[in-house]
């Protein structure tokens, strides 16, 4: 199996070339000078090497020996406390950071290409740092000065983790129904008493503290999401001068046995009369936890790119490499026994697939995080306009290009045929890694929820307009030359727009109509979105024609795209036309 490499061509394509990033970010007032493109290439290169030469070796092994529990003790696999070590001591987990607490402040639009580099070399361990980073943005928007003090500089610089303590044994996606208590004890503090599940890397070895984030219940809170309040919960008391204390009432029962991610430590957390301080407002726990889940939802997108790049790489060196039968055409290599497989016709389909749906997803990543750059560091209008293309496309970027790393993860093993079952090729552990990408974080039906009844119906379509805009003015701003793209582009477009204006009048009517064209709202949108990113490719590709064979192989890549993949968007509006009564028609007792 391929060793990976981070694929740093594509992203300094996507960032110089395709979005001219040093200008989008010489334009944010709140990113001031702090970055430019000789420092994003230094953090990249940089960034690859311990992705590839320290992570990724890793991935393997630590799937096949797991982390460990023992007595409320969790050990993670062999390596991953070393590399997590020269993970933080290279300043990465502060990368996006706020500067005033010891972060770098670095945008989305760079931050994101080295997030894809970890989750590439191995989601579990990538987990770890993600974690931390989201606990940290949400602290820093709504922690007291006090708690970003205390906690933020230690989480910035690895020495203390962080993990977030959402789900319990009945209450997944419906938050509202939690039990976790807590009691106020008149110093500022809060006793905690409750019991968490699924929370990955909730306990471990590889940092001296972990710093909850824990959804919990006052006593005199509202019934449902109205009455969840936020707290910090550290595994270790945090002394006055920054010092360890004792052990706070904290502990983790048992760790998952799971499909994938095995390197990663899934907990079950007690949280017995543990000591906590709230973060926010009471009852205001869900806004605050949002911050941190939506940047989650984000890096999930970025998880299923990062495994699907991986096995693209594995897929198209076997491949190359693998001799099996004759070109339909003729011998292609008649000097051996029979030809490399990529000759053939339906293993091209799924080597091509796999490229166009990877590569549209990190150029459509890039552009999502260049809108919450706007809505980050902009100013006005800037960051108003921002704050909804980032509320409209974070579904899109968790679910669409989770579902489509499925696809291509299931591809590149089928590429290697009966080799690709095996464990010793690497493929099959991408695929159940992988696996979890469409459910935590929110499922994808219901990121696909989201997207339809919040982002689209509630508004009357209004965010899917500015998104509209934003493709025609592509459009107009090309020439004739651009035609085999935007011509295509455009009725797609078209169609999309034709299908919220269904939706959105269907739904004065029929309750059920958000529901039932939820997933193939999500997938026609996804198409077109990708479709815009190919065709942005596609224009500087043709500009760039015969200076180097990557633009060549970049504009093959877009036709095919636009030839085999685009028309799924069609069919998924016609889904939608067929209205919610071919889904709802039938009784439950007759399924």
């Amino acid at each position: 199996m391929a060793e990976y490499q981070a694929p740093l061509k594509d992203m300094r394509f996507v960032l110089k070339e395709v979005f001219n990033s040093e200008q989008e970010w010489a334009d944010l007032p709140g990113l001031a000078g702090a970055v430019d493109m000789d420092t994003a290439d230094a953090i990249l290169e940089e960034a690859a090497k311990i992705s590839n030469e320290v992570v990724g070796p890793l991935n393997r092994e630590a799937d096949e020996q797991g982390s460990s529990w023992n007595d409320g003790v969790v050990t993670a696999p062999e390596g991953f406390k070393e590399a997590y070590a020269t993970f933080c001591e290279g300043g990465w987990n502060g990368l996006g950071g706020n500067p005033e607490y010891g972060g770098m402040g670095m945008p989305k639009t760079l931050t994101g290409h080295v997030e894809e580099m970890l989750q590439g070399a191995s989601i579990s361990f990538g987990l770890a740092p993600m974690l931390t980073a989201g606990a940290c943005l949400s602290i820093d928007a709504h922690g007291s000065d006090e708690i970003k003090q205390k906690y933020l500089p230690n989480m910035y610089s690895g020495q203390w983790s962080g993990a977030m303590d959402l789900t319990e044994p009945h209450a997944g996606t419906d938050l509202g129904i939690i039990r976790t208590s807590a009691k106020e004890n008149g110093d500022g503090s809060y006793t905690i008493n409750g019991n968490k599940i699924f929370i990955t890397w909730g306990e471990h070895d590889m940092a001296e503290n972990i710093i909850h984030l824990v959804l919990a219940r006052l006593p005199d809170a509202p019934k449902g999401p109205k009455g969840i309040s936020m707290f910090l919960v550290p595994k270790i008391m945090v002394n006055d001068d920054g010092s360890l204390g004792e052990r706070n009432g904290v502990s983790c029962g048992s760790i998952e046995k799971k499909m994938g991610i095995k390197g990663s430590a899934t907990c079950v957390m007690n949280f017995d009369d543990a000591k906590g301080w709230l973060v926010g407002e009471p009852n205001q726990g869900l806004a605050a936890m949002f911050t941190m889940m939506n940047y989650e939802r984000l890096v999930v997108g970025i998880q299923g790119l990062g495994a699907a790049e991986r096995s693209w790489q594995s897929a198209i060196e076997y491949a190359r490499e693998r001799l099996q039968s004759r070109a339909p055409t003729g011998a292609v290599a008649p000097e051996k026994a029979a030809d490399p497989i990529i000759v053939h016709p339906d293993v091209r389909r799924m080597l091509l697939t796999m490229r166009a749906y990877t590569e549209g997803s990190r150029a459509l990543n890039h552009y999502t995080a260049m809108w919450l750059d706007k809505s980050k560091f902009g100013e006005g209008e800037v960051q108003q306009h921002g704050e909804a293309m980032m509320a409209l496309l974070t579904p899109v970027t968790k679910a669409f290009v989770t579902d489509k790393a499925l696809d291509c993860t299931v591809m590149g093993q089928q590429v290697f045929g009966g080799h690709g079952y095996l464990r010793e090729w690497g493929q099959e552990q991408l695929v159940r890694d992988v696996r979890i990408t469409q459910i935590y974080e929110g499922t994808n039906g219901v990121q696909a929820m989201d997207l339809m009844g919040r982002k689209v119906v509630a508004n009357g379509g209004k965010f899917v307009e500015l998104f509209a805009e934003d493709i025609n003015a592509f459009i107009s701003s090309c020439g004739d030359e651009m035609a085999e793209f935007t011509g295509p582009l455009q009725a797609a477009l078209a169609t999309l727009q034709e299908t919220t204006k269904t939706v959105v009048e269907q739904a004065k009517a029929d309750p059920a109509i958000i529901g039932a064209s939820a997933y193939d709202y999500l997938h026609q949108f996804g198409h077109v979105a990708h479709a815009y990113m190919w065709a942005r490719m596609a224009q500087v590709a043709q500009q760039k024609m015969g200076s180097d064979s990557f633009y060549e192989s970049k504009l093959a890549v877009a036709r095919f795209f636009y030839a085999r993949l685009l028309p799924q968007a069609k069919t998924h509006a016609e889904n939608i036309q067929a209205g919610s009564e071919p889904l709802m028609a039938l009784t439950a007792d007759l399924f």
